[in-house]
């Protein structure tokens, strides 16, 4: 059985999950607490599973992966089944690709947790000026985001077509903290709608944070 090292909240586990319930996959959930005692992924027997001390890592038998994005084109590559996560034409993928990696490599890392704690505890950032950054670049992100899923013509409720993507495998969770953070969507009306989309999907409700067996 698959087995998936996990935080309720992080958007990139979150991302996984969703894959992991639109495909049907079983698997094993291991809670790894990002700030209970300091953050058990720094623990040693974590650093072994995953040296970057980063959620999430995906073990299938004796091997390990990291990175959310490389777990999304592994599952669509290892269990084919349906929905696909990539369409099919090229063009379509790199689209898709590109959304997805709008997400993860724009706005995710610069607003991921560890780098929030060093703003606060090793810089000194207060806390007002902290979030101000965190909605910068959450902002800057989904009008950018906004934009090129305005640009679509292809027609269908997600963020390419009417079949559930890696793209919005990414966009949800992004959704989801920029709410957190009380950061308003009014700008934003075609997030807004494929975030609706995805509440009449069930795999998409079990994946998210308050379903974790691990949410606080």
């Amino acid at each position: 059985m698959l087995k998936l090292y996990s935080y309720f909240r992080s958007s990139a586990a979150y991302r996984v999950r969703i894959a992991l319930n639109l495909k049907g996959l079983p698997y094993q959930l291991v809670p790894v607490h990002l700030i209970r005692g300091g953050g058990e992924q720094r623990s040693p027997d974590y650093s072994l599973v995953n040296p970057a001390q980063l959620v999430p890592s995906l073990q299938d038998g004796e091997f390990v992966l990291t990175q959310s994005l490389a777990m999304l084109e592994y599952l669509e590559e290892a269990f084919p089944s349906t929905p696909r996560l990539l369409p099919a034409d090229p063009l379509s993928r790199a689209r898709v690709r590109a959304l997805a990696l709008t997400i993860a490599c724009e706005i995710h890392p610069i607003n991921n947790l560890r780098v929030l704690q060093y703003m606060k505890s090793t810089l000194g950032v207060a806390d007002a000026d902290r979030d101000n950054w965190y909605r910068h670049w959450v902002i800057s992100g989904l009008s950018t985001l906004e934009s090129l899923l305005a640009q679509n013509t292809t027609p269908g409720d997600f963020c390419h077509g009417s079949s559930v993507t890696i793209a919005d495998c990414c966009l949800i969770p992004q959704v989801f903290n920029a709410r957190r953070f009380h950061i308003p969507l009014d700008d934003y009306p075609n997030i807004v709608r494929i975030d609706s989309a995805w509440m009449a999907l069930e795999a998409f409700r079990h994946a998210a944070p308050g379903a974790q067996p691990d949410a606080e």
